[in-house]
């Protein structure tokens, strides 16, 4: 919802580097929520299920969301917070806004992927419980 409908928004609504802050703490709060989230998800599954959950793809399609969103907030995202703050000075490079682009641009295909996989798991992954007495 953040990266599809609220950024839009604030870049349309905002100053391209308010937009920008504010858009960055949306998905650092969004990411870390995720992670938690996953997290249990994850630990739940293994306590239910135990070594069984490594056979469920849906159990392996969580690990590979954790880790693309661990890769976009502490890799990607850290980078970017570094490159924004050497973007106000007055003597900021090509380089810097070069890479700020690239990374941009590969965090927002991770977050694509991601929505992909979350999309894939809502629609395929319910199982409907089977009815007591038949």
């Amino acid at each position: 919802m953040t990266g599809l409908v609220v950024a839009p928004v604030l870049f349309r609504n905002y100053e391209r580097m308010v937009a920008g802050d504010i858009a960055g703490r949306l998905f650092a709060a969004v990411s870390l929520n995720g992670m938690l989230c996953g997290a249990l998800l994850l630990a739940f599954a293994v306590v239910r299920a135990r070594q069984r959950v490594w056979r469920d793809w849906r159990a392996g399609m969580l690990v590979v969301m954790l880790v693309v969103t661990v890769i976009g907030e502490f890799g990607l995202a850290t980078r970017m917070r570094e490159l924004k703050e050497l973007m106000i000075l007055p003597s900021v490079t090509p380089a810097v806004l070069t890479e700020f682009g690239r990374l941009h641009g590969f965090a927002s295909l991770l977050f694509l992927v991601n929505s992909a996989l979350g999309l894939v798991l809502v629609i395929f992954a319910i199982r409907p419980r089977a009815q007591a007495g038949s």
